[in-house]
């Protein structure tokens, strides 16, 4: 069992992005969000080449920070993301990528049953120390 994925201990990485800086990865956060009910599917990271790759597959495409290269997300899982609009914020340091599901996944990690979760979100915390399964 992968205990970050599957525990229950709350163990947030706060240097996630200081990470990404020292790497020298020029990304923007990326937020995917179904299109048809609001829910938020997970958070990514694009660079430029992701978002013209994203515009002109109309799939979420992103740039993976951990294993440094272009991420077409569901390439290998199936689990692909459909893009409906991509939007920027105020001051254009992050994107809200609304899109459909084409499979009933998004994450990557699976349930007990053995099927690709909707969304990253899967837990809840419910103290500083401690999670729980939705």
């Amino acid at each position: 069992m992968n205990a970050l994925e599957e525990g229950l201990d709350l163990t947030l990485d706060f240097d996630k992005l200081a990470k990404i800086g020292r790497a020298g990865q020029q990304v923007v956060p990326v937020v995917l969000q179904c299109a048809d009910t609001g829910e938020v599917l997970y958070i990514g990271y694009a660079n430029d080449l992701a978002v013209r790759e994203t515009l002109a597959k109309r799939e979420a495409v992103l740039w993976s920070t951990s294993r440094d290269e272009l991420w077409h997300k569901g390439a290998t899982s199936g689990d692909v993301l459909a893009l409906v609009e991509m939007r920027v914020n105020c001051e254009q340091n992050s994107l809200l990528y609304r899109v459909r599901r084409t499979t009933s996944g998004a994450c990557h990690t699976k349930d007990a049953a053995g099927a690709t979760r909707p969304t990253c979100y899967y837990r809840s915390v419910t103290d500083a120390s401690t999670l729980r399964f939705v």
